[in-house]
């Protein structure tokens, strides 16, 4: 089974990864996040299970602080999904897999 990982998002590729036809989460975090830290596991594995269902991505507020503003991220870890360009769903803190999972297969 081939790993797949997840994307690093930056001011350049951004609109385009969200523009994707395939669903996509995006992890807004920071390494001096401890909870961020901990949610980790749980995007890789989101990352590998659905593997090319769904873009996993993750953008570190610290080097790209404009995106978490444009999207109104005052809490970190936050968790968007997006559909066609458009956030659909948004989770602040640490939620299960399953929460994550059924946003994006719905």
């Amino acid at each position: 089974m081939t790993a797949h990982p997840t994307l690093e998002i930056t001011n350049a590729n951004f609109e385009e990864i969200i523009r994707s036809d395939k669903p996509t989460l995006i992890d807004f975090w920071a390494p001096w996040c401890g909870p961020c830290r901990a949610l980790g596991p749980t995007i890789e594995k989101l990352a590998n299970d659905l593997g090319e269902r769904a873009q996993i991505a993750k953008v570190n507020i610290d080097e790209h602080p404009q995106l978490a503003a444009q999207y109104g991220v005052a809490s970190i870890p936050t968790v968007i999904i997006f559909k066609d360009g458009h956030p659909t769903d948004q989770f602040v803190g640490i939620r299960p897999y399953s929460e994550y999972l059924h946003a994006l297969e719905n």
